[in-house]
């Protein structure tokens, strides 16, 4: 059986629909952020990034990028197995204290991603609660798509922030059944925001757990950085918050926060934890150093909200269509996945301007886009050639304008 076939076929057909992926193989220049070299023949040989989820360059902070390089010299470069084997280090235990004080929880679990920490919470939660019923945004990201599967504990699927449909779905289910509401605070692809305060109350109603994903905010909302729930003053009434390190903290790395026996629970019960190779210790310890710099800090978070602001301002002005939200990622909308294949093609080869399109299955069909994350360490200038750049290709490609 010629299997190579079978892939082609289908990957042919994913070409054709101009959703196939394509990496862009780019050198990050430390010191230099938002500018990159491109390693791609036909590209100029620095472009500029526009889509990092490095949203507030902490990558390339001078102080974290120290610690860990001194963690290095102090550990090595491996955790040494997992957490229970012989991977636990005291910089694990010291980024977890500080993250449950960032949500001012009882206690922390670190996974290795995001993407991990969801799975795994949610698929254990689901599957060691008896009869847990786990109800789903109809938005929410694969990751935690992925855990209630898992899980294979009964689902309900609640229309996207919105309120009334979840105390709809929650008042007919039992009221002995161990219920789970999960949700996000920013949703990363139209960067809108969760109305938290009517979830976290009509969860509060039927006696639900409260499962709050705010990977696209810690670090970049609430005085401290805590996220959208820190900022509304909710955490103290949300029961688990999932998080990542690997976006505005500028490491790597997936936690959730809670009470301590919920977070035993999980580390106890939790395959993904269990028989997962740690992060190293020199990683753990610049996203602790991350995380407590971002505490006290707010140059960063104000001076991306300030290029936040210039960019959707410039787009307006040359009536180019971006989605209104309160966050800070700009989505321009193309509608037609190979036309947002060339058009981001166009601004790497010819502009310097590296973004990736997002198309099907990230997004539906017909509503594929350009998503712009601008960072504190975008200039002014950086800002007017992106949007010379969109205004001459709006012009070439037909594409149309925003209504004034």
């Amino acid at each position: 059986m010629d299997f190579d076939a079978m892939f082609n076929a289908q990957l042919g057909a994913l070409k054709e629909e101009g959703n196939y992926r394509i990496f862009a193989e780019l050198e990050r220049r430390c010191g230099a952020f938002p500018k990159a070299r491109s390693h791609d023949a036909d590209t100029p040989d620095e472009v500029t990034v526009w889509c990092s989820n490095d949203y507030l360059g902490m990558g390339q902070n001078d102080h974290i990028r120290q610690v860990m390089k001194d963690t290095v010299d102090q550990c090595g470069t491996g955790a040494g197995g997992t957490r229970n084997i012989s991977g636990t280090n005291k910089y694990h235990v010291a980024l977890e204290r500080e993250l449950a004080d960032l949500h001012g929880k009882d206690s922390a679990l670190l996974f290795t991603s995001g993407y991990v920490s969801n799975w795994a919470a949610l698929g254990t939660l689901g599957a060691r609660l008896p009869d847990a019923v786990i109800l789903s945004d109809e938005l929410n990201h694969a990751s935690m798509i992925e855990g209630i599967r898992h899980s294979r504990a009964q689902k309900r699927i609640w229309k996207h922030n919105d309120p009334e449909d979840l105390d709809r779905q929650l008042a007919t289910l039992p009221a002995n059944a161990p219920k789970i509401v999960a949700f996000e605070s920013v949703y990363s692809m139209d960067g809108d925001i969760c109305p938290m305060k009517e979830i976290v109350e009509v969860a509060e109603k039927h006696g639900a757990m409260t499962y709050l994903d705010e990977v696209h905010a810690v670090g970049l909302y609430g005085p401290r950085g805590g996220g959208v729930s820190e900022r509304e003053g909710l955490a103290d009434r949300i029961t688990l918050i999932e998080g990542t390190l690997g976006k505005a903290y500028g490491c790597m790395g997936g936690y959730i926060t809670g009470s301590a026996a919920m977070c035993d629970f999980v580390r106890s019960f939790s395959s993904g934890f269990i028989f997962t190779t740690a992060l190293p210790p020199a990683v753990a310890a610049a996203a602790q150093a991350s995380v407590a710099y971002l505490k006290d800090s707010r140059a960063e978070r104000d001076a991306q909200r300030d290029r936040v602001a210039y960019l959707r301002a410039q787009l307006d002005r040359r009536g180019i269509p971006h989605m209104d939200n309160p966050s800070h990622i700009i989505p321009v909308m193309i509608k037609d996945p190979v036309k947002c294949r060339m058009l981001a093609d166009i601004l790497m080869q010819d502009w310097g301007i590296y973004v990736q399109p997002i198309n099907y299955p990230t997004v539906p069909k017909g509503t594929e886009r350009l998503r712009f994350t601008p960072g504190p360490l975008h200039s002014y200038d950086d800002i007017d050639h992106l949007v010379e750049a969109l205004g001459v290709l709006w012009k070439q490609c037909a594409i149309a304008h925003a209504v004034a």
